[in-house]
């Protein structure tokens, strides 16, 4: 395993994280467990997990994840130690109407229950990397490309949010923080309100958004912002919902599948995203590469990224996506790459 890390903390991370947003719907417990056995004997230091999982998010499976994580720890002495564990505390939305009886919000109220559940249902002290999952104020995301300012803005002012996670952390219940689904605004207001309180107010130490060879949105700001400010990006969906291992080329609907499974996941379904995948497996094949592991292999070598977020239903596909740490992709490999993109930009940002 490769590690690296993160400006202005301690935490040195794995550069494949497990994400395990599959356990609780997709997966059994047992499964969530075995995944974990393994990742820990392959090197991986980071679990990415948010309040809300597993995916996709119902009220009768809500919270799951982060209960199967726990009690893994809890049967397994020692391991808490060798993990940083993350989370993230939910922002207002329709889709998550049943936390917090539809009121969920980054407010002081909302965000102290959050923590406080989650830390129980983890079975920990303390958090190492909190997450507010997307923003407060609306936002394009989850596919969404234009930004439209809202008529009446109601949402929680940035200045409150980070005086209730300042709390946490002096309270010795979260340790650092990060963004995700995060704008450049967002991002840079975050920063800056941190950087005039001296310290009083945490600043954001990662940003966690989609990123893909479909999805290259973040390099068009947030990158330099990664680079000039000392923040570095957690890279989730590196294979757009398993759409870049190719299985669901040419109208194929493999049994179980998750794009097969629920039809709602239509984010990475955009104009062009087909054509574009078929031109990055095909790139992949004639170079002996499996077309997975080389989409992972280039977000491995960005240096803006920390940790690259994978996630598998299988021990098959976990096994395959982990040892993508070991390739490194060639310069006429990586130039053909942007060559694709260059003719499909971001088909599905």
């Amino acid at each position: 395993m490769k590690y690296r890390e993160i400006p202005r903390s301690d935490l040195n991370v794995s550069l494949i994280g497990l994400g395990t947003m599959t356990w609780g719907e997709q997966n059994t417990e047992a499964e969530g467990h075995e995944q974990m056995d393994y990742a820990i004997e392959q090197g991986i230091n980071l679990f990415d997990v948010a309040e809300m999982y597993p995916v996709p998010p119902i009220a009768e499976t809500c919270h799951e994840t982060e209960r199967i994580i726990g009690t893994w720890f809890a049967s397994r002495p020692g391991m808490r130690e060798k993990i940083v564990l993350a989370t993230k505390v939910v922002g207002p939305g329709p889709h998550v109407s049943h936390i917090r009886d539809g009121e969920a919000r980054l407010d002081r109220k909302n965000i102290e229950a959050a923590c406080e559940a989650s830390l129980e249902r983890l079975q920990t002290d303390v958090i190492d990397l909190y997450q507010l999952h997307w923003p407060d104020r609306p936002v394009p995301i989850f596919g969404g490309r234009d930004y439209s300012h809202p008529k009446n803005d109601d949402s929680v002012p940035i200045e409150e949010t980070l005086a209730v996670l300042a709390d946490l952390r002096d309270a010795g219940k979260v340790r650092y923080f990060g963004l995700s689904n995060e704008t450049c605004w967002g991002t840079m207001k975050f920063l800056q309100l941190a950087d005039q309180s001296e310290g009083k107010l945490p600043r954001m130490v990662t940003i966690q958004n989609s990123y893909s060879l479909i999805n290259r949105t973040f390099d068009t700001g947030l990158s330099e912002i990664c680079h000039r400010e000392d923040v570095r990006l957690l890279a989730y969906s590196p294979l757009a919902f398993g759409k870049l291992s190719g299985k669901y080329l040419d109208g194929a609907q493999p049994e179980n599948a998750r794009c097969t499974l629920w039809e709602r996941f239509a984010r990475y379904n955009g104009p062009g995203a087909d054509a574009a995948i078929a031109e990055y497996v095909r790139l992949a094949r004639e170079a002996g590469l499996d077309p997975a592991q080389m989409a992972l292999a280039w977000i491995n070598q960005r240096p803006h990224v920390a940790s690259n977020l994978i996630g598998a239903t299988t021990m098959e596909q976990l096994k395959s996506n982990i040892a993508s740490v070991d390739i490194e992709l060639p310069g006429e490999i990586r130039k053909a790459i942007d060559t694709v993109h260059s003719r499909y930009p971001n088909p599905t940002p």
